[in-house]
């Protein structure tokens, strides 16, 4: 059974577009409105984007629910298995004790939480995601963060906000490398194109990240550090990727803005420190159950660890290798080769493939576990204690891996039944103010599918077409729906529920809702910001799209 997509099933496309978003409203009322609970909402959404698909777009049922099938399996693995694991390590600092060591040198850097927000948001944050990616960013640095006293809703916000700049170049350049093909635009070419847009946002969000910590006053006190970490992240953002290639761009980027501030730090200290207040009742991290023993280098290990094994795990070499050893590729049942996609987002009707990767050798949650054994062995920790350690975090995380589960279920059957498209073409159909709105396709799609590749293999082809049709540089439209992307994935549900994990398990943990209400503004203005940029980069600066 094949089934071709319609994308205005319903009159024109604006009022197609008004139906297709119906379960996006839906979730986001539940979720910031109602404060309904993450996984309640999600398959209260899924159930409307399932009776949206099969009823009004004309999906079979049985399409519809090996996609949504699909998608929940996907948020088991490889996301659940990555975020499970990387909550692991951090239980397993927390525990020998190692975390109270790792505080005091970090505080011995600076005791300002302005500084260390921007060294664990912003730089560390963004050298995990071009190591790592989804969702590993917010889900060690949340925790980190929470350890070294941050309150739990502040920590979740300063990570979401933080891994926003790196997220084009993430997982060693993924989303890029695979928009080109996807377009038949050099790689090269995106890459410096997208190295022509963020880096002025690298410069911009440390300064938003600390505004929206401790307002105005608060970041004025430590503009200095906002202005190294930022700049030299975004000097090394744009030559990397304008004179290299997209794989490296974040790793080198973030260390550099890392190594800067920490430089900084030597010569240069604010007026007013603002020091970590005395944390409320639940929110101590918990006390190691045997006393620390060791060298003080000896905290270091779990995330040293953690950094070789992420990054090595990211090497096209090594994951060949791995995938050579056992990568069974699963079609999809029903699904696979049976939804087809039409123009103008195909250049020519083409079947979808729907193949689960069971890659769990090559997988980034694998490359964690490994770390997190590798520091069991490391600090001295028994098989049977680091066994009762990873029970505790799996029970901790029981209920955040089903609402992951559910969201990317639901986010799996608006991408199979197009309703996700009907919104891209909405946008795509706004004449001259189409480069406001390319970046907004990109916001879009990564809100939908949490994921930038997702995003530009969703709407990658797109925006070549509507840039041809409207006479704008294709190049500059497909990078600017990467770009715009970027600033989609503090409020994608799978980035909203790895927040709430990560910073979850004290008495003013926030949830799901209370996380997305404190971004998703946040969100939308840099977005927004991102339109008027690529606008200008269209009709007032043609000269910055490389020939």
């Amino acid at each position: 059974m094949t089934w071709s997509q319609t994308y205005s099933p319903v009159g024109g496309i604006g009022t197609s577009a008004l139906i297709a978003v119906i379960p996006v409203a839906i979730l986001l009322g539940l979720l910031a409105i109602w404060h309904v609970r993450a996984h309640l909402a999600a398959i209260i959404a899924l159930l409307v984007a399932g009776a949206i698909a099969v009823f009004v777009y004309g999906m079979p049922v049985p399409l519809a629910v090996a996609s949504a099938g699909y998608g929940a399996a996907f948020g088991l693995l490889p996301i659940g298995w990555l975020i499970l694991n990387a909550i692991f390590i951090y239980q397993i600092s927390v525990e020998t004790g190692q975390f109270v060591v790792l505080q005091k040198q970090i505080a011995g850097i600076s005791g300002d939480r302005r500084i260390l927000a921007l060294l664990i948001a912003f730089s560390f944050g963004a050298f995990v995601e071009g190591a790592a990616g989804f969702g590993a960013p917010v889900a060690i640095c949340g925790a980190l963060m929470i350890g070294l006293g941050f309150r739990p809703l502040e920590a979740a916000k300063l990570a979401l906000i933080g891994n926003t700049a790196p997220v084009a170049f993430g997982s060693l350049g993924t989303p890029l490398v695979t928009l080109a093909p996807l377009t038949g635009l050099d790689l090269h070419l995106l890459s410096a194109m997208v190295g022509r847009q963020l880096p002025f946002f690298s410069l911009l969000v440390p300064f938003w990240l600390i505004w929206a910590q401790v307002g105005w006053r608060g970041m004025a006190g430590v503009w200095p550090a906002c202005l190294v970490a930022g700049g030299s992240f975004g000097i090394m953002q744009f030559l990397i990727s304008n004179y290299h290639g997209p794989w490296l761009v974040d790793v080198v980027s973030g260390a550099v803005s890392m190594l800067s501030v920490v430089v900084l730090m030597k010569f240069w200290r604010p007026a007013e420190e603002q020091l970590m207040p005395e944390p409320p009742t639940g929110t101590a991290p918990p006390i190691p159950s045997h006393p620390t023993t060791g060298p003080a280098w000896q905290a270091w290990l779990p995330w040293i660890f953690l950094t070789v094994f992420v990054f090595a795990w990211g090497l096209p070499q090594v994951k060949t290798q791995l995938n050579a050893w056992f990568a069974p590729q699963i079609p999809v049942p029903v699904l696979n080769l049976a939804v087809e996609k039409v123009p103008p987002v195909a250049p020519v009707p083409t079947l979808e493939k729907a193949i689960f990767n069971l890659n769990l050798l090559s997988a980034t949650g694998t490359a964690l576990l490994l770390a997190g054994i590798a520091s069991t062995l490391a600090l001295g920790v028994g098989f049977r204690r680091a066994l009762a350690i990873y029970g505790h975090t799996l029970l901790r995380v029981r209920i955040s891996l089903l609402t992951i589960s559910v969201m990317m279920a639901l986010g799996f059957t608006t991408r199979y039944s197009g309703t996700d498209t009907t919104m891209g073409l909405a946008m795509a159909g706004t004449g001259w103010l189409f480069p406001f709105f390319s970046p907004l396709i990109g916001w879009l799609g990564v809100a939908l599918t949490g994921s930038d590749t997702s995003s530009n293999v969703l709407f990658g082809n797109l925006q070549k077409v509507s840039a041809e049709q409207l006479g704008f540089p294709p190049l500059l439209m497909c990078a600017a729906n990467s770009s715009g992307g970027v600033m989609g994935k503090m409020i994608d549900a799978q980035s909203i529920v790895v927040a709430a994990v990560a910073t979850g398990g004290h008495a003013d943990s926030p949830d799901a809702g209370t996380v997305l209400r404190s971004v998703f503004w946040h969100s939308l203005a840099l977005a927004l910001l991102m339109g008027v940029f690529i606008t200008c980069q269209t009709y007032l600066w043609p000269g910055m799209v490389p020939k």
